[in-house]
């Protein structure tokens, strides 16, 4: 089992920053891919962008590409996200989810979940 953790959520103006962690622990050695989910009220949850652990390959929804940065601190088990340029319309709880398995390409799959972050953008 792997346990993830998020931190890092709250309000910010439009325009802004912030960055989101997420702290793994258990069998991270068994992680292949970890990435970030976000759940906006009454919309289904969307992928935003995930990073290969070992060699640190990355992928990113077109939503969000050029605006937001996945990196990871293997020492710490640690994964990011930073938020920039932020919009009304990236409100929405921030999730982080990790996978021990399956083709790199694909955005499903994924085993472990947090409990995760709201992040809140005000226009």
């Amino acid at each position: 089992q792997v346990q993830l953790v998020e931190s890092g959520g709250g309000l910010v103006q439009a325009g802004g920053s912030l960055r989101v962690s997420c702290a793994a622990s258990g069998r991270t050695f068994s992680m292949y891919v970890m990435g970030w989910f976000r759940q906006a009220p009454g919309k289904e949850r969307e992928f935003i962008t995930q990073i290969d652990w070992i060699n640190g390959r990355t992928y990113y929804a077109d939503s969000v590409k050029g605006r937001f940065t996945i990196s990871k601190d293997n020492a710490k088990n640690t994964l990011y996200l930073q938020m920039n340029s932020l919009k009304p319309e990236d409100t929405a709880v921030y999730y982080c989810a990790a996978r021990s398995g399956g083709l790199w390409i694909v955005t499903t799959g994924y085993e472990y979940w947090g409990q995760g972050t709201q992040v809140t953008v005000s226009s």
